[in-house]
């Protein structure tokens, strides 16, 4: 059995992946892998996901220039969950231009953005709204 078969991939052939800074530990993003991006990212030693958007892989950082270089590959214990322990490239995971996408707080019932944008979206995505995704 193939290290891949022993993946549990949903309906789609995705299974959900967390990247996470390897040297902090900060969650930074979660996004979708299927087989091909899984095995291109170890064979790139760099995060590529795949984009139910856009339907095609993604190379993360292959607009912004914020490569996610992988450090290590975790396996949930249910096979059901991706951990990447990356290195980030220019501090910024999210198309918001923050360091991670988890940037919001549940508080009193509301969602509070916690985090500030380091870097404004527009230069880093320009002439894309930031809402679209990238």
């Amino acid at each position: 059995m193939s290290w891949l078969d022993e993946i549990t991939w949903n309906a789609e052939g995705l299974v959900p992946a967390i990247a996470q800074d390897a040297r902090t530990g900060q969650n930074l993003m979660m996004a979708w892998m299927n087989r091909e991006s899984l095995a291109a990212t170890l064979r790139e030693g760099r995060a590529i996901y795949w984009s139910r958007s856009r339907q095609r892989l993604w190379r993360k950082g292959e607009e912004s220039g914020h490569v996610q270089h992988l450090r290590e590959l975790r396996l949930d214990c249910d096979g059901d969950t991706l951990l990447l322990l990356v290195e980030q490239e220019g501090s910024i995971a999210c198309h918001t231009g923050r360091v991670s996408c988890f940037y919001r707080r549940l508080e009193a019932g509301q969602w509070q953005v916690v985090d500030p944008v380091v870097r404004d979206p527009h230069d880093i995505y320009p002439g894309v709204p930031p809402e679209s995704g990238k």
